[in-house]
């Protein structure tokens, strides 16, 4: 009969306890790691980030249509103030959104967003967003609140999306549950309107 070796029992236990510490790291770096890869991508219609729009628009036309979606138990009216804008491509555009707190207490919210048809997403750029930010609304308040974008011309050369005549922009508020500090989650915005 074989005798146990306690040197190569603990070091196979040490092995197996570093795979398993190294799958739990792993598994809580995927959200950010997925999250940066759709941002670099456009992958599943994530939009890009951008300081400014190119000098230069060019002719072309794209239409770009606004919507606005709450979590269930968000107790939010939100809205997009215009359905649509027609966009020369490369130009920067404004765009602005409606949310009221119809609760009794404040209200914190974020927003998460995506553009279809999804082959966009790599093309659509935010300069400034209202999603960027946790948003908190007291009772009863009403905020308008900006997204300043622009569509890269980079889009017209893509044979995937150079066909695209139509882009929408969706967002859906969710609730946070443990909100930033007050003093990170701007309860104004441009153009903020109190009742």
């Amino acid at each position: 009969m074989r005798q146990p070796n306690p040197a190569k029992n603990l070091r196979v236990a040490i092995i197996a306890g570093g795979v398993a510490a190294g799958m739990v790291g792993l598994s809580y770096a995927a959200v950010p790691l997925y999250r940066l890869f759709c941002q670099v991508t456009g992958f599943g219609g994530t939009t890009q980030r951008a300081e400014a729009a190119p000098e230069r628009a060019t002719d072309s036309i794209i239409s770009v249509r606004f919507d606005a979606n709450t979590s269930g138990n968000l107790a939010w009216s939100f809205h997009a103030v215009q359905t649509s804008l027609t966009v020369k491509v490369g130009e920067q555009n404004m765009a602005y959104y409606k949310a009221t707190n119809i609760s009794d207490q404040p209200v914190t919210g974020t927003a998460v967003f995506n553009v279809t048809p999804v082959q966009a997403g790599a093309y659509f750029n935010k300069i400034q967003c209202f999603c960027f930010t946790e948003q908190t609304l007291e009772p009863g308040q009403s905020i308008e609140m900006p997204v300043s974008f622009f569509v890269d011309p980079d889009m017209l050369e893509d044979a995937d999306a150079a066909g695209i005549k139509e882009i929408t922009l969706s967002y859906t508020f969710y609730p946070v549950d443990k909100p930033k500090a007050v003093s990170e989650a701007p309860s104004t915005a441009p153009g903020s309107v109190t009742n």
